[in-house]
């Protein structure tokens, strides 16, 4: 196997579930504050099938992938209604941070578990630190012939920063992502309005700002470092 197409299959499969659990959460917490729409349409699961989109959460990743594009992709919004929820204005923010925080929580567990291989397997220092050389494209390499260890510090890793790449990309205030939906609640209701309405080409223009610059980059990079750094001294 190649090491682009190794690459590809591994941040996959992250993204896949990166995805699944990020839509979970969304359901799960508005299910908590009140709001039953997503669980009665089937979607606090971590079942694939109910929250990924054909065209968004596979066709598109993989294309972008092997077109050398950013990974690129979406899942099924998770259904929720405002009306429903205890407090309507701080339970809508809890509701939808809960999607960029399930992220963040899957790269911390990610890490704790790059941490174990590294420190109970023996070959695990090795394996962990080539990984994130495998990810980083410094080391050329095939995954045939290695221990089991090996593919799974990778897919951890993938994971770490797949899910570093979303929490802070949902956070971006452009419709329709979280953070857009979270800024929304500190306008005016007339402001609130037409930014609402802020779809179509200039989230478009945003998007590709966004991917074909190194700015989403210079928020998720650092955050990143952290992780690296923590994966070399802990």
């Amino acid at each position: 196997m190649s090491q682009e197409t190794a690459l590809v299959l591994f941040e996959f499969v992250a993204l896949i579930f990166a995805f699944t659990f990020h839509e979970f959460a969304h359901a799960w917490t508005a299910s908590y504050f009140g709001d039953q729409t997503a669980r009665m349409m089937g979607r606090v699961t971590l079942n694939p099938i109910k929250h990924l989109d054909p065209i968004g959460s596979v066709v598109l990743p993989l294309l972008s992938a092997f077109t050398h594009m950013p990974l690129l992709g979406w899942a099924k919004p998770t259904p929720v209604t405002t009306r429903n929820l205890r407090n309507i204005k701080r339970d809508d923010m809890l509701v939808t941070l809960a999607g960029p925080a399930s992220n963040l929580l899957l790269a911390i567990v990610s890490l704790i578990l790059l941490l174990a291989i590294k420190h109970i397997f023996k070959n695990g220092t090795d394996a962990v630190f080539n990984a994130v050389d495998f990810r980083h494209g410094l080391v050329d390499a095939s995954l045939s012939g290695t221990s089991v260890i090996y593919p799974l510090a990778l897919l951890f890793y993938c994971s770490v920063v797949i899910n570093i790449v979303l929490a802070i990309f949902n956070l971006v205030p452009i419709p329709p992502l979280d953070g857009s939906h979270i800024l929304r609640n500190f306008l005016p209701y007339n402001i609130q309005q037409r930014y609402d309405s802020m779809t179509g080409i200039i989230s478009i223009v945003v998007f590709l700002v966004l991917i074909r610059t190194p700015i989403l980059g210079w928020f998720y990079m650092p955050v990143l470092s952290i992780f690296d750094h923590l994966i070399v001294l802990a």
